[in-house]
């Protein structure tokens, strides 16, 4: 191992060198911990010394008898004379909760077979992204309750995306922690997958099998702070090693410890985990979260920017970028801090895109609205694109908007149960058609009415009730409509790529766009007002195919499918749209 790169926060392959490593002559354990008075490998329960080596700060220790599958932790005795049992912080695998050792692992035990997709797979810029966020034990249920493993899972949940028109997969996080209510998100295991799904092994099966299905694969990556556990990183060899030593910036909102990026040693380990999932078991991407708490301390703009933790993002995705050009970084930011997606070489972050919270916000809370009330509230939904064009935006509905009591997308729809749907399939059509890449969360395409449970699967059922199952087949509609035309994703980046046709009809909340592609053209037309509206823009001459209208009856709609609300005469683009409707048209 480079010993200066890791010191000084440059290292990005720290796991080859620390962790357990099965060789020929038995397993080699290693670990960092320059405060610690001497350290003991907890094999079976009885304790065996490591020697020091290198600098004096890392410890080693080479057994003939722990083959994969072994469990093991280290015994770390503090110069107060007492002593913690940890795992090891690099470990590769850990125990079932709530048992917490870790597991020897050999991550050369699965043979991938993904090659094409990893030569040609991109980080999407000018490519349909439509990602599909789920978490892994909530998705679907055996009949007895119990979670399928991440290979019983492979197949089915393929199919499902493939089915449903969405190209990405993102996973809440799947690297090891120990309370189910925090979703993987305070971590005890940054290297370890969890276990509640299975081995290593079986992670890269699902991984494998999504990609031999043309489905890319992201998921969250936590690096702004972690698990107070004693028996993971909190004061790892008796100090603070990870963390701040002070708790004024040292503890987050959630009670959990902020990793100190200010040391290399900590940049090294966090820059390594990400590489580790990119490297090891083929993931396409990396969504940080809560990225604000690394860019100003304790995520309060009022307190000022945490120059290391900038250093610290920057450096890890220049170094991603360069060793995984394909790969999708993508930020979790609700702030104002500027460049989150300008190139790390041009002063900025490096991430491909963020996260638009603040679209998200006014969407919902327009949609919230009761009708009476919207006009006033108009241009929620034209703000967004003052200000689209500062970075590289996507646009979620994700599991932080249906939890906590902030009822379902659907269910967030001004009115009664029936008055929901008609609403919801027009949000989600406006939606698809603004500029930006697109996640959704699972649930929502069925049109689930019940707040996420981690616990609990999805409710399938839903299908069986007509509303639901016309709205599921709309959003399969839209999703495909999305992948296969150009001028939705084409020129994301470019303000060619969209015009308004008309956002000021206040009164009749009636919004008109077009997006381009070259030569290629599609219109969108939205009325969000509870009454049925006309409207007339001024387009290039030439005809007009609808290519979707949500109120057609299939979806559950009152239109025949296929009869057209808009024509195009001359050089106007004119129609009426039923109340809390929407149409998509191309124009030719």
């Amino acid at each position: 191992m480079d010993f200066y790169g890791f010191y000084t926060g440059q290292l990005f392959d720290a796991y080859e060198f620390l962790g357990a490593h099965p060789g020929v002559e038995g397993t080699v354990f290693r670990t960092f911990a320059p405060g610690a008075a001497g350290i003991d490998l907890l094999l079976d329960g009885q304790p065996r010394p490591m020697h020091k080596m290198g600098d004096g700060n890392f410890y080693e220790l080479t057994v003939p008898d722990a083959p994969p599958g072994t469990p093991y932790e280290y015994r770390i005795h503090t110069r107060d004379g007492q002593f913690t049992d940890h795992c090891d912080p690099y470990g590769f695998g850990m125990d079932l909760r709530p048992a917490h050792r870790s597991i020897v692992r050999d991550l050369g035990e699965y043979t991938f077979r993904d090659a094409h997709w990893m030569r040609t797979r991109t980080d999407r810029r000018n490519e349909p992204l439509n990602i599909y966020e789920m978490h892994l034990g909530s998705w679907r249920r055996k009949p007895d309750g119990t979670v399928y493993n991440y290979e019983e899972l492979a197949g089915p949940l393929a199919d499902y995306l493939c089915e449903s028109g969405y190209n990405y997969v993102e996973f809440l996080p799947l690297a090891e922690h120990p309370c189910d209510e925090s979703w993987g998100y305070q971590i005890t295991g940054f290297f370890a997958p969890t276990s509640r799904y299975g081995t290593a092994a079986q992670l890269m099966a699902l991984v494998d099998t999504l990609h031999r299905r043309g489905i890319g694969v992201i998921m969250d990556f936590v690096p702004a702070h972690f698990a107070l556990d004693p028996y993971a990183l909190a004061r790892y060899d008796g100090t603070a090693l990870y963390e701040y030593p002070h708790n004024d910036v040292g503890v987050s909102e959630w009670g959990s410890c902020n990793f100190m990026h200010s040391r290399g040693e900590v940049r090294s380990f966090l820059q390594s985990a990400g590489h580790y999932w990119l490297e090891k078991f083929h993931f396409d991407g990396l969504r940080y979260d809560a990225i604000s708490r690394i860019l100003y301390w304790q995520g309060d703009e009022r307190r000022g920017v945490n120059g290391n933790g900038v250093e610290f993002l920057r450096t890890m995705n220049r170094g991603l970028k360069q060793r995984h050009p394909g790969c999708l970084l993508a930020a979790e930011d609700s702030t104002c801090f500027e460049g989150i997606t300008r190139p790390a070489e041009q002063g900025g972050l490096g991430f491909d895109y963020k996260w638009n919270l603040g679209w998200m916000h006014d969407t919902l809370s327009f949609l919230q609205t009761d009708p009476e009330y919207r006009p006033d509230n108009y241009h929620k939904l034209t703000f967004s694109m003052m200000y689209y064009y500062k970075e590289r935006y996507l646009l979620p509905f994700s599991h932080d908007e249906v939890v906590h009591g902030k009822a379902t997308i659907l269910q967030k729809m001004n009115g009664g149960y029936d008055g929901k749907f008609p609403q919801g399939r027009a949000l989600y059509l406006y939606m698809m058609t603004h500029p930006g890449k697109k996640l959704n969360f699972m649930g929502s395409e069925i049109g689930q009415l019940r707040e996420w449970d981690p616990a609990r699967e999805q409710d399938w059922c839903l299908r069986s009730y007509p509303n639901h199952d016309g709205f599921y087949h709309y959003i399969q509609a839209l999703n495909r409509l999305y992948l296969e035309e150009p001028a939705l994703w084409q020129q994301d980046e470019d303000p060619a790529g969209f015009v308004w046709l008309d956002c000021h009809r206040e009164s009749q909340c009636v919004y008109v766009f077009e997006r381009r592609a070259g030569h290629r053209r599609v219109a969108a037309a939205f009325n969000f007002s509870d009454k049925p509206q006309t409207f007339a823009v001024p387009v290039q001459p030439g005809t007009a195919r609808v290519l979707l209208y949500s109120d057609w009856q299939p979806y559950g709609g009152m239109t025949p499918e296929g009869e057209c609300p808009c024509t195009v005469a001359g050089q106007k683009l004119e129609g009426t749209l039923a109340p809390f409707s929407a149409v998509l048209l191309r124009l030719e």
